[in-house]
């Protein structure tokens, strides 16, 4: 019987993506990773022990070439909105990925450089104990949540359509959801970055 062919940690990554791209997370398995690789399923587990390794396989690779060193120059919140950006820049590209980069961050070396490097910013802007913890979590509340809500309910999409159409008897949620329909995706997510960074900074 002919041995398996070899597979790379990349191949293993691109076949996860592609899965989860097309089909959603929901559709995400051993099974239909080898389907995509052309392997049996069996095959699979001489290279990851589980499910759970292929999808921290995929989220190293998609943030593989994310930069986790500040600008030195820029002041704290601007070092923390840069770094926070870059990672959205490489998420965005696989939004069904999205929750996993949050399931699989300890497992993820580049997310754990990525996360002590904002620590290290928050640290020498003066965060510590609680309110580095409560800081660092805001910021990672926002970056995930931000970009889920993007994918999951743009502005552009069907709800906002049907809100700004509901003036009669909402006329608040009307009229904000039809500025809403002409706000860009980028900007959206740079101006609720840059309140989030506001309610951190210190008086």
């Amino acid at each position: 019987m002919p041995r398996p062919k070899s597979l790379t940690h990349q191949a293993l990554a691109a076949a996860t993506l592609a899965v989860l791209d097309r089909d959603g997370l929901a559709a995400l398995s051993m099974r239909a990773v080898a389907a995509e690789l052309g392997v049996g399923t069996m095959s699979l587990y001489r290279y990851v022990a589980d499910r759970g390794e292929l999808e921290a396989v995929a989220v190293d690779h998609i943030l593989s070439l994310v930069d986790v060193e500040p600008p030195k120059k820029a002041l704290w919140d601007k070092q923390i909105a840069v770094l926070v950006e870059r990672v959205r820049a490489a998420i965005v590209q696989h939004p069904n990925a999205v929750p996993l980069t949050m399931t699989h961050r300890h497992r993820c070396p580049l997310l754990l450089r990525w996360s002590e490097a904002v620590l290290g910013v928050l640290t020498r802007a003066g965060f510590t104990g609680e309110d580095r913890v409560i800081a660092m979590r805001a910021v990672i509340a926002y970056l995930i949540g931000a970009t889920e809500l993007e994918y999951r309910s743009p502005l552009v999409g069907q709800a906002t359509e049907a809100m700004a159409g509901l003036g009669e008897e909402y006329p608040l949620l009307a009229e904000t959801a039809d500025v809403a329909r002409g706000i860009p995706s980028d900007v959206e997510f740079r101006r609720g970055l840059e309140v989030v960074l506001a309610g951190l900074r210190r008086p």
